[in-house]
């Protein structure tokens, strides 16, 4: 049976720090049988900064990992907006971490403030999912550069430019042609500003023959990406699930959508611009 466990903090502990955290993850009577652990707030220095976020329990597993060599997936940074806003998570350098978890299959990170990645080289990493309200250039450059062969789902929430995206349309259409994920079967480049722009590079890549599930899910798409979405995945077979929450997409476009044949389209959480002084404001989902 699978075996999952969350360990965090929350206000009442005060004067708790990350290092109180991996000590109690260590000591934990059920550790031996965990599948799975899920790091939520881990205290005072969370989000401080100059703290050490959460690299100390990084930093922990890989000089315990024998202890950790059974857990299969691991999410650092799982916290809603009442325990710290995305932006504020102090997040830490995981370069160490691939080599000591040759066993791992799945990752989740959340937070993109002083994150990290390195050198990526992992022969079992079948998931890989960074949360954040904006995602660095030199983080999307790793995920690139990475030899993952057994990577099945990646999902990356781009952001805006104000929380950390440093980038722009090229760096999105450099990566998807650049990349080389042989197994990759569901592929998310999520939560942008620029949805409809990336809509049609992702349309335009090597991953859709490939692939069964497209998410560009949390962003701005308005009609402009939907017509493209019509237009081109009768084209690919292949694809049997498009995800679409949180759009910007009129009724009309939404219901040529869901009509697309053999193919399950969420348009879910339609969302209605802004419009202030005759200027018109679209808001990905997540980004402060």
């Amino acid at each position: 049976m699978y075996q999952s466990k969350r360990f965090a903090y929350t206000y009442d502990d005060q004067g708790k720090t990350a290092a109180d955290l991996l000590q109690e993850i260590m000591e934990d009577a059920q550790l031996p049988e965990l599948d799975e652990i899920v790091i939520g707030a881990w205290g005072d220095n969370c989000w401080d900064e100059g703290e050490e976020g959460v690299q100390i329990i990084i930093d922990g597993i890989v000089a315990n990992k024998e202890k950790f060599s059974h857990v299969t997936s691991l999410f650092f940074g799982d916290m809603g907006y009442e325990d710290c806003e995305v932006s504020w998570i102090i997040q830490g350098n995981y370069s160490k971490l691939w080599e000591a978890m040759p066993q791992l299959e799945r990752l989740v990170i959340k937070g993109s403030n002083e994150l990290v990645l390195g050198e990526i080289t992992h022969q079992n990493l079948q998931q890989l999912e960074i949360i954040c309200g904006g995602l660095p250039e030199s983080v999307i450059a790793s995920i690139q550069k990475a030899k993952l062969p057994a990577l099945q789902k990646l999902v990356l929430y781009i952001g805006v430019e104000d929380y950390g995206f440093d980038g722009d349309i090229s760096t999105i259409r450099d990566f998807l042609a650049e990349s080389d994920f042989p197994q990759l079967t569901y592929l998310g480049v999520t939560d942008s500003e620029i949805q409809d722009e990336i809509t049609e590079v992702v349309l335009d890549c090597k991953y859709l023959s490939q692939i069964t599930t497209l998410d560009l899910s949390f962003g701005t798409m308005t009609d402009k990406g939907g017509e493209m979405l019509l237009k081109k995945l009768p084209e690919y077979p292949n694809i049997k699930k498009v995800e679409l929450i949180h759009h910007f997409m009129s009724d009309e476009m939404v219901k040529q959508l869901q009509n697309l044949s053999d193919i399950q389209v969420n348009v879910a959480d339609q969302q209605e611009a802004d419009d202030y002084g005759g200027e018109i404001y679209y808001y990905a989902m997540l980004t402060e």
